[in-house]
């Protein structure tokens, strides 16, 4: 028999469900954490907007929810091409120890 999944109640305030905006993000990582930078640049300088810290195991998670919703995207308004760099700081990685 299979459970079925429980419901969760979200709060959310104001802010929250007015959301950010970020043109940048930066991505690094330890052996037990993935720290996802979002931010908002625009030069000569930039903010951070919202530091997201999980394991790499929901990073994973995090991946194939996107991968799935670009491919349901693509399927409902047609092939995303990635955007042509508007100046040298983006979208980056970096390993941390």
């Amino acid at each position: 028999m299979s459970e079925q999944p429980s419901q969760i109640s979200l709060k959310a305030d104001d802010q929250a469900l007015r959301g950010l905006y970020a043109n940048g993000l930066q991505i690094s990582h330890t052996k037990n954490e993935v720290v996802f930078d979002f931010l908002s640049v625009m030069p000569p300088q930039g903010q951070l907007l919202a530091r997201i810290i999980t394991s790499p195991a929901h990073a994973k998670q995090i991946l194939t929810a996107l991968e799935q919703n670009i491919h349901q995207y693509e399927k409902n308004f047609g092939q995303l091409e990635p955007a042509e760099p508007q100046r040298e700081f983006g979208f980056s990685t970096k390993q941390t120890s």
